[in-house]
């Protein structure tokens, strides 16, 4: 929380959580954001999944540097092939986050995956703009949701979005 507002990270898991680091990838002091990591514990899988949390700049600059800074943390898990799984607010109605994640990354984005586009989340009244996304390596996307109406429409100003994935 900082005095023109507050944006937030969070992981829930029903599964332990081993560790977590939270890197400040603000792009100026007006505007905080970060970058949450955390690992989890999942049982029955000998290798830890891999969650972060993102909430980009609303400025495209901003954007990018972010960007870079989560390629950069991906880079040395793709590197182990770990399992992992990116999602958040990237406000990026361009996609440019897209083929940075899967063309340089190979993620692949659970909406596009399952319907051919991202998901429409902004404003949650009436969404028009793709700013929400999930993004996964490991898994097999079995379903992809969009969360409309009560109570959702009501929590925030984006909607909420979900998968379910399975292990690949």
């Amino acid at each position: 929380v900082y005095e023109h507002g507050h944006h937030g990270n969070a992981v829930l898991s029903r599964f332990p959580i081993v560790s977590v680091e939270n890197e400040d990838v603000s792009s100026h002091r007006y505007e905080r954001r970060g970058l949450l990591h955390c690992v989890v514990a999942v049982p029955g899988w000998t290798r830890q999944l891999h969650c972060m949390c993102v909430h980009l700049s609303l400025q495209e600059r901003g954007r990018r540097r972010q960007l870079d800074a989560i390629a950069a943390r991906i880079e040395a898990l793709a590197a182990q092939e770990l399992p992992l799984v990116v999602a958040g607010d990237f406000n990026d109605w361009r996609h440019r986050a897209t083929r940075v994640l899967e063309s340089r990354l190979g993620l692949t984005e659970v909406s596009v995956a399952r319907y051919g586009r991202a998901a429409r989340t902004f404003p949650s009244a009436l969404p028009v703009l793709r700013l929400d996304r999930i993004y996964v390596r490991g898994f097999r996307v079995v379903a992809s949701q969009v969360h409309h109406g009560a109570p959702w429409a009501l929590l925030s100003d984006h909607l909420a979005l979900s998968a379910e994935l399975q292990r690949s």
